[in-house]
């Protein structure tokens, strides 16, 4: 499979407008919503029942990338693959919500960390088993709480 295509199921309404709005800190406090397209309202059946969900997006204000970059978290380069920096290869990101309501085709949800317009490509629910124990947390020791 050399090329594949990706469709949006839906859009982020954020409260950011730009990458820069959005805080280091405190976003699991921050409200948003998850609109489905209307084609897609179908899917949502059941989600209601849990708690949170994983949201898989895309960058789509990034554009062009570098295999090594320097992250917020210090000042040394790293690799790509070793932070979340939306300038990858393939712009892709996810995040874990908080599902607090769901209204049609209208997910309103907390611990959002996407800008207004982004486009949301899956979302799948977080389940026990995505928590693991006895994690590494690499060069970001120290830096950031685990």
């Amino acid at each position: 499979m050399k090329n594949f295509k990706l469709r949006p199921i839906g859009i982020i309404h954020s409260p950011y407008k730009d990458k820069e709005d959005i805080p280091k800190e405190d976003r699991e406090l921050i409200e948003g919503r998850i609109e489905i397209f209307k084609e897609f309202e179908d899917g949502l059946k059941d989600i209601d029942g849990f708690s949170h969900l994983i949201i898989i997006f895309v960058f789509h204000k990034s554009y062009g990338y570098n295999l090594e970059v320097k992250p917020p978290f210090g000042d040394e380069i790293r690799g790509v693959f070793a932070t979340r920096s939306p300038y990858r290869p393939n712009p892709i990101g996810m995040t874990i919500v908080e599902l607090l309501e769901r209204e049609g085709n209208i997910l309103r949800v907390k611990g959002i960390d996407m800008i207004e317009g982004t486009p949301v490509i899956d979302i799948k629910p977080y389940l026990p088993g995505d928590r693991k124990e006895n994690i590494k947390i690499g060069w970001l020791t120290g830096k950031i709480e685990d």
